[in-house]
């Protein structure tokens, strides 16, 4: 009768087991499959969320074009407005602003194409005084540049800061943004 009695020994027995690391193969597949599950439910909202950052992103360079525009007035009081995004443009490097290049938007913006939208200045309404053409009026267009991909509507923004949008992705802006 020479046995040892221990009141800890189910605790030894329990502590020399080491428990087997990783996963077992049923836990990996589903999680597996949970994240295809979740993946499944979020790939068709991707191109509704570009969309949406796509239309923001043009509303946005809108109100960055007509700020630009209140500054050309101010510094360019015999031109007023200006009529080419070009203009509103240029490069630092190049010397001091101009009119023909106010160095006011950043170059991307200024070449006329930015997260899938087409910008323009239109229906420009020019005044002649003293023998100098004064841009009064304008209309900033933007539209996508492939209607259904790359947005759904197009915007309008006028010279006093109006902006309007066409349902069709087009320029005929009828009605206004809230």
């Amino acid at each position: 009768m020479n046995r040892k009695f221990s009141l800890c020994r189910g605790r030894r027995d329990a502590q020399d087991e080491i428990p087997p690391n990783g996963f077992t193969l049923m836990e990996l597949l589903i999680v597996m499959s949970i994240i295809t599950i979740l993946t499944l439910l979020a790939i068709p909202n991707v191109p509704k969320l570009f969309k949406y950052a796509h239309e923001l992103s043009a509303k946005k360079s809108l109100q960055t074009i007509q700020q630009a525009q209140m500054m050309y007035e101010a510094n360019y009081p015999a031109n007023g407005y200006a009529c080419k995004l070009s203009d509103l443009g240029g490069d630092p490097a190049s010397g001091p602003p101009s009119a023909t290049t106010a160095q006011m938007l950043p170059p991307e913006l200024a070449s006329g194409n930015k997260s899938g939208y087409t910008f323009t200045i239109v229906n420009c309404t020019k005044v002649t005084v003293n023998n100098t053409d004064r841009i009064t009026s304008y209309q900033v267009n933007a539209v996508p540049e492939t209607v259904g991909k790359s947005g759904d509507r197009g915007f309008c923004l006028d010279q006093f800061g109006t902006m309007k949008f066409d349902p069709a992705g087009g320029t005929n802006c009828t009605q206004p943004i809230q």
